[in-house]
């Protein structure tokens, strides 16, 4: 595990954060790293999944957390698995070369907000780096603004990103919260994915746009009392999505 600690330097509210990158080639760790400095990150570096896991455990104000897939020791998806178990909060995006769509769903299903396939170009990577720590600041920080949202057995407070159903907390992702959130502000009113991607993604997002699925997926299971007959989160066939008002 390498780890880089003299070059750090504070970053603006306007771009940066503590990045976390595990890799264990060194060329792309280096190309990410530079990347990421460039913007005004402070950089973290693993080269394994056990020095990385642990790094996570230790410092619980790193914002995001760039996984690749094969390294040595655990793999990534375990990192991932494990990190949700403690840390809901941070920004967990793969870098990989399994680029299967199975690989992708696991990512994801697991807790991921987001996954890149290699090669890829310098300005996507730090769109996406930019459009996750967006979420995750928001969640961090909370908003200064806006009333809490009920519906149903749901309470959902903006100014802490915090939601209850029926007065108990659900652990949420940050694109879990900011998905949940924009589907309750717009409760009974239809949402496109193609709105869900540019609101929360961002309008330059070109990723796999199923990503939107698999998230709502997640939140069933969080949710639902029976993710498979939904009464809360409702497909609109060959459309989005649209919050169910009470239910209904």
């Amino acid at each position: 595990m390498s780890m880089d600690h003299t070059s750090m330097k504070p970053v603006s509210d306007n771009g940066g954060g503590k990045v976390l990158i595990l890799e264990d080639e060194d060329s792309i760790r280096s190309f990410v790293v530079v990347n990421l400095k460039r913007s005004g990150y402070q950089v973290i570096e693993a080269d394994n999944g056990d020095d990385a896991l642990q790094l996570l455990r230790e410092d619980l104000t790193i914002d995001i957390a760039l996984l690749d897939v094969m390294v040595p020791g655990i793999d990534g998806f375990e990192v991932c698995r494990l990190v949700r178990e403690f840390n809901e909060k941070i920004g967990i995006l793969f870098l990989t070369a399994k680029v299967q769509e199975q690989d992708k769903v696991m990512g994801l299903s697991l807790g991921a907000d987001d996954h890149m396939g290699k090669p890829f170009s310098p300005a996507e990577l730090m769109a996406r780096v930019q459009s996750l720590m967006r979420r995750v600041r928001l969640v961090k920080a909370g908003s200064n603004h806006g009333d809490s949202i009920v519906s149903g057995p749901f309470e959902l407070h903006p100014k802490t990103n915090q939601l209850f159903k029926r007065d108990e907390r659900i652990e949420l992702t940050p694109t879990e919260f900011a998905l949940i959130r924009l589907l309750m502000e717009r409760r009974k009113v239809p949402v496109s994915r193609d709105q869900l991607l540019d609101e929360i993604w961002g309008v330059n997002y070109v990723g796999d746009p199923k990503i939107v699925d698999v998230n709502i997926r997640r939140v069933r299971q969080k949710i639902e009392e029976d993710p498979s007959n939904p009464e809360y989160v409702e497909a609109i066939w060959g459309y989005g999505y649209m919050w169910k008002e009470n239910g209904v």
